[in-house]
Order: structure tokens, then C-alpha cells, then sequence
């Protein structure tokens, strides 16, 4: 007897009334109209069963620090840096955990099961890191937390920045950051974007670097980490986050861009909700958008996925931890609303941020981890239009969270007594 059948449910793929046999904490079976027993049957009703969102961009050390000590006034990137300069002196690790266990709690009922979150290893104490492995640990039974030692100062820059990037590797961080475009000058950050990724390579590592995020159209640094990357050998291990100077480069310059970072086999991770809001903010009319090229690395063969990066902290006083808002934004900005492009925003948050997460046991298909979301909707377009209720979320066979279909009562003469927004 299975452990549970799903039936009638559509896939993201377009496949209709399938089912979905799971046994053990995995999936056994996925076939349209399968019978059998089960000591747990549940009837999707043709709504979409998706792989768990993933967010391959986080920064989880700041989350839910909105208002400490003060508000960005001014909403800008280097006002956040001053900002959570100005915070870390007042951090203990005791409300570092306890913040980003709130927000796992929030992912987990909006289906997030899957985040990768830059770690600062600026200050000699590692601080954010500790607490940042002690939620690791907590969240393992329901939540793959990845982190990434991330130089938030600069390696170069900050006094003992490269050894306590070390430090934190050695903690057990799984990921080498960087942020080439805040070092002191431009050769500067390639000199690190060279040695960070010379690290990687000798300890067998991925690497996932904030790249070029800046309104500069002469910032290089994805140019350098493309190199690097198939100078070592370092090919699907690469990720190049935000990229916003792309949005302001020349097109000839980009066209012989794009084709680097495909043949180095670097993946690109956008920001949409911060990207469009931090970029920019030097011009007048017209106004900079930021965001990468997302349409044009894809068409090349470049995986893109997009991160959430900010919840009410220092740069952003919003979010949720509804990747599916972070989709919503990205196809708008990117202008992705014929039917392909819809679709693969939707992968920007599932498929393709698992594979820039390089997540193992992904996906709705035998053998897999049976992890996945019912959502309240019929298909990744109307996901993204509804962003709907997470209707159940399981992760290895265990059933995490559910929530109550959204419909409203209307009181309407001679039309129906419900609406549930579905056409």
C-alpha cells in the first residue's frame, strides 16, 4: 500500500489529470489515472502540483531586520550598506536565528523549500556565519539551506577579509562568495573575482558571486568570472548574481558577452524586486528599469533563475517569501508575456533556480524526493497571475503546511454566491 496518491493533477509541463504514487518519502510513480491503495489519497481537482519554489539568492543574516537601527531613508544600495554597517555592531546570534527561523517559517507555507542565502564574513567575529550554520541545522528536517560566504566589504578591502572568508569555509559554508564591483578600484575586483574562484577550485567548490551590480555600463567583472570559470574548469559550478550593468551596456559590447558566460557554463541569478529598485537611481527620465538581460542570457542557452535577495531588511522593506511575486515582477520588467516567456518565469523560480542550486533530488518524476506544492491554480500562468494559495506543501512525503482555498462570498443579484478569481 502507498504512503499517498495524488490524483488529478495537472503538472507544470502541460501534462493533465496525472497521478502521483509515493512511497518511503519518495515519488514511485507519475501516470495519468493511476489506481491503487493508499493510506492517504488526495484529489488535486486539475490543480497544478509544482516542485517546491527555490530562491538561489537570500540574504537571511539581514532578514526581518527592518527598522534596525533606523529605516533606509532613502531607499538606496549604499545607504543599506551603511546601514547594516551601522546594525552589525548591535547583532547577537541569539536574534539572528530566531529572525531567519521566522522567515523559514514563511517559506515554508509559501512552498519555498529551497534557499541559498549570502552570508556576510566581513567582521572577524563570523558572527552572521554561526548563527547562520546553527539555523542550518535547525531548519534541515524541512528546508535545504545553502550558504555562501559572502564578503559584503570587499575581500580585498576589508582588513583580514580573505581569511575570514577561510574561516567560514572551513565552519562549514558551502559556497565561495565575492563582490568584485565594491573593491576599491576595478582591478581590484578582478584581482578577487581571480582569487575567489582559485579557492573554489582548490576546495572542490561552487561559487555564486554578486557581479556588476551597479548602473556602470564599463563594469567587467562577469566578463572576469566567465574567464576564470573556464580557465579552472569550473564550468556549471559559476553563478553570476544581479548583473544589472548589462541593463546599460551597449549591444555590441553584450553580444560578445552573452556567448562568454554560455561557453564558460556560468548560470545568472536576477534580483527583479531589488534589481528595478536599487538601479537607477542616478537618473532622471529615462529611468534605468536595472534588471539583467534575462530574455537575451536565455535565448543563449545561459540558465537564469531569479532570487528574492531582500525581506524587511536594510534595502527592502517588503516581501513575503512568495518566490511567485519575485516571478510576477520579473516577466513585467522583462516584458516575458508571450506564453514560453510566462512559463519560463515560473521555471525562474522552480526548475532553473534548483539548477543553479545544483539540487540533487529536484523534481516531479520517479525516483525523486516526493517534494512538492498544490497551489490554487491551473497552470504556472495562472500562478503567476494569482500568486494562489499554497494549497499543501510536502517535502520528502511530509505533509509541512496547507492553507484554505482563497474564495470570496458575493452578494450580487442573479450572479454566483462564490468567486475563487479562477477564469
Amino acid at each position: 500500500m502507498l504512503d499517498l496518491l495524488i490524483t488529478h493533477a495537472t503538472l507544470p509541463d502541460g501534462r493533465h489529470d496525472m497521478s502521483i504514487a509515493v512511497q518511503g518519502g519518495r515519488i514511485v510513480e507519475v501516470s495519468p489515472g493511476l489506481v491503487a491503495s493508499a493510506h492517504e489519497v488526495i484529489d488535486a481537482a486539475g490543480q497544478l502540483l509544482s516542485p517546491p519554489f527555490c530562491d538561489p539568492h537570500f540574504h537571511m543574516d539581514a532578514t526581518l531586520s527592518y527598522g534596525l537601527p533606523r529605516v533606509n531613508q532613502s531607499g538606496t544600495l549604499l545607504e543599506g550598506i551603511a546601514l547594516w554597517g551601522e546594525l552589525k555592531p548591535l547583532l547577537t546570534e541569539e536574534a539572528l536565528v530566531e529572525r531567519a527561523l521566522a522567515y523559514c517559517d514563511w517559506a515554508v507555507a509559501k512552498g519555498l523549500l529551497a534557499i541559498r542565502s549570502h552570508v556576510d564574513t566581513s567582521d572577524a567575529s563570523l558572527l552572521p556565519v554561526r548563527a547562520m550554520l546553527e539555523v542550518k541545522r535547525r531548519v534541515a528536517p524541512y528546508l535545504d539551506l545553502q550558504l555562501v560566504a559572502f564578503p559584503q566589504d570587499g575581500v580585498l578591502r576589508t582588513p583580514g577579509g580573505l581569511d575570514n572568508l577561510n574561516r567560514a569555509l572551513d565552519l562549514g559554508v558551502d559556497v565561495v562568495g565575492g563582490i568584485p564591483h565594491f573593491e576599491r578600484t576595478m582591478q581590484d575586483g578582478a584581482a578577487s573575482v581571480k582569487l575567489l574562484c582559485e579557492l573554489a577550485a582548490a576546495r572542490g567548490l561552487m561559487v555564486d558571486m554578486h557581479c556588476d551590480e551597479s548602473d556602470d555600463p564599463l563594469s567587467r567583472h562577469i566578463e572576469t568570472l566567465a574567464y576564470e570559470a573556464q580557465r579552472l574548469g569550473l564550468r556549471g559550478r559559476v553563478n553570476g548574481s544581479h548583473l544589472t550593468s548589462m541593463h546599460s551596456m551597449d549591444n555590441y559590447y553584450v553580444s560578445k558577452l552573452i556567448p562568454l558566460i554560455a561557453e564558460a557554463g556560468v548560470s545568472a541569478v536576477a534580483n527583479p524586486l531589488i534589481n528595478i529598485t536599487l538601479q537607477g537611481r542616478h537618473d532622471s527620465y529615462p529611468k534605468r528599469r536595472g534588471m539583467t538581460r534575462v530574455p537575451e542570457l536565455l535565448a543563449a542557452g545561459v540558465t537564469v533563475a531569479f532570487g528574492h535577495d531582500c525581506v524587511m531588511d536594510p534595502w527592502y522593506s517588503l516581501g513575503s517569501g512568495d518566490m511567485l511575486e519575485v516571478a510576477h515582477m520579473g516577466l513585467h520588467v522583462a516584458q516575458m508575456t508571450s506564453q514560453a516567456g510566462m512559463r519560463q518565469c515560473f521555471e525562474a523560480v522552480t526548475t532553473n533556480a534548483a539548477r543553479v542550486m545544483q539540487l540533487p533530488d529536484y523534481g516531479i518524476e520517479a525516483g525523486k524526493a516526493a517534494s512538492f506544492v498544490l497551489l490554487q491554480a491551473r497552470d504556472p500562468i495562472e500562478a503567476l497571475r494569482l500568486r494562489p494559495a499554497r494549497l499543501k506543501v510536502w517535502r520528502r512525503g511530509v505533509l509541512l503546511a496547507e492553507s484554505a482555498p482563497v474564495v470570496s462570498e458575493l452578494n450580487l443579484p442573479g450572479r454566483p454566491a462564490l468567486t475563487s478569481f479562477q477564469r
